[in-house]
């Protein structure tokens, strides 16, 4: 009884970490804990973010789709003088055997015409579209910003 709860100890942090990432494979692409910011009651658009890992050639991430809004445009942000710009693009360039972080302050999804908040805890499934390797479903994690994060720092 005693090896068991020890075991229980010793191995339930690296289970619960197991199971809170969500990586996603196709091909030589990862795409890796796909979250969504929370949002409030008549917020129509949200932010989302997830990082990719390419083992493979160049590709490009051209489009995303999530049922719980209208549409999913790929934005990026950067600073022009002392104003941060959002704009949005038509690709992300993923780079062969390369990494690419969308997270706040720089390549995200923006999720327009929300249906209902997106409330954290909550899941939904978003399709990814790149150019090479085709389309792959992830499930996107609602969660509230970590406390003391610099949202503007990536």
């Amino acid at each position: 009884m005693q090896l068991s709860r020890l075991a229980l100890l010793v191995l339930g942090p690296l289970l619960a970490a197991t199971v809170h990432a969500h990586d996603y494979k196709l091909g030589a692409l990862t795409v890796g804990h796909p979250y969504a910011r929370f949002t409030v009651d008549g917020q129509t658009a949200g932010g989302g973010f997830l990082s990719i890992d390419n083992g493979g050639a160049a590709d490009r991430l051209v489009g995303a789709s999530a049922p719980v809004a209208e549409r999913v445009e790929l934005h990026t942000m950067r600073m022009e003088g002392d104003v941060m710009r959002m704009r949005r693009v038509e690709g992300i360039d993923v780079p062969a055997n390369g990494h690419v972080e969308m997270g706040p302050g720089g390549h995200h999804l923006m999720f327009m015409g929300l249906k209902a908040p997106l409330k954290v805890g909550e899941k939904f499934p978003m399709t990814l579209k790149f150019q090479k390797a085709g389309e792959l479903r992830v499930e996107v994690q609602v969660e509230a910003p970590a406390p003391g994060r610099d949202e503007h720092k990536h």
